[in-house]
């Protein structure tokens, strides 16, 4: 009879050590819509970003109070701030004490401050503050999972130019562009694409954005197209693969690349390629900023997406694994 006990002791201490272990599972699907269309983008930061300063007559207000480009602006006395038109409110309801306390965020740091105010040669007060809180900008739709409808796009981050940063983001949304012309890639010069937008076709919300590109929820009506399974890094084979994008008006098309190296110990930079396909090169001379997020194909396959140029070869690029993205689509 204790034989038998301990037998199912056993058992069940077995079965609980099964509930308790990690289990890693994905909640992705196995099959999803590969984008190639050209999209618009636009971003809210988190606060108000300082992206330069100037001087009003003799006096820099801004250099004066120790800000710095790439400090984010987050309360003004107190009242919180997340715009510029919330930041100049609360200046304009202070301004006649000649200064306001700036709380502000630089790296890991919250910081405070006193902002003189200066009056220019108008009588109109001046902060010495370039500010900024949206970036605008283009670039390609890498995937919509049918199931869960949360897409990838541009498989890098998004970094405002002014500050070096990536962009904290509050929010944000994609929407309809249209490739207008192309500015080609040279050796040593990436090109890119231009493009005019249509913010009322709005295709989904920016929720993220991470070295692995900026992710959402599609809202738009799911694209009545072929879903592509999602490949795992051990089944990418070397040559032949094709990409998808756009280089005109809004339709996504097919272009031949090579397949040069897998590299499975990097973060975004897996897939080494080569664009061989004679119609790309003599329009674009290659890779161009507006490509990033450009879907890799291979066969029924959808093996991840553009993210860098070869500087100095742009024929040659750099593309992340799909499961890649798709893993952070899901954090």
């Amino acid at each position: 009879m204790f034989f038998k006990n301990f037998k199912i002791k056993k058992t069940i201490l077995f079965l609980l050590l099964l509930l308790i272990m990690p289990i890693t599972v994905h909640a992705y699907s196995d099959y999803i819509i590969p984008g190639g269309e050209n999209i618009g983008i636009e971003l809210e930061a988190s606060g108000v970003m300082v992206v330069g300063t100037y001087e009003v007559g003799s006096q820099n207000p801004a250099s004066e109070a120790g800000l710095k480009v790439g400090d984010k602006i987050t309360a003004v006395n107190e009242t919180a701030v997340t715009t510029i038109n919330e930041m100049v409110q609360a200046i304009d309801q202070n301004k006649s004490k000649g200064e306001v306390e700036i709380t502000f965020v630089r790296g890991k740091d919250t910081k405070k401050t006193t902002l003189k105010l200066y009056q220019d040669k108008d009588q109109v007060y001046k902060t010495g503050l370039y500010v900024k809180d949206r970036i605008t900008g283009i670039g390609t739709l890498s995937f919509i999972d049918p199931n869960t409808k949360l897409f990838g796009a541009l498989g890098h981050e998004i970094i405002e130019k002014s500050t070096g940063q990536m962009l904290e983001i509050k929010d944000g949304k994609i929407f309809e562009s249209t490739v207008t012309d192309i500015v080609p890639s040279e050796n040593g010069t990436p090109g890119e694409k231009n493009a005019k937008y249509n913010y009322n076709q709005v295709y989904g919300s920016v929720s993220e954005n991470t070295e692995k590109g900026i992710f959402g929820t599609y809202s738009s009506s799911l694209p009545d197209k072929k879903q592509y399974k999602v490949a795992v890094p051990s089944s990418i084979k070397l040559g032949k693969a094709t990409i998808r994008t756009v280089i005109s008006g809004n339709t996504a098309e097919e272009f031949e690349i090579n397949i040069l190296k897998v590299n499975e110990n990097d973060k975004t930079k897996n897939i080494l390629f080569e664009i061989t396909d004679d119609r790309l090169l003599q329009a674009t001379g290659g890779i161009v900023a507006g490509m990033s997020g450009s879907p890799i194909l291979q066969g029924d396959n959808m093996i991840g997406c553009i993210t860098h140029v070869v500087i100095d070869d742009p024929k040659r690029g750099y593309g992340i694994f799909i499961t890649n993205m798709l893993e952070e689509a899901e954090n």
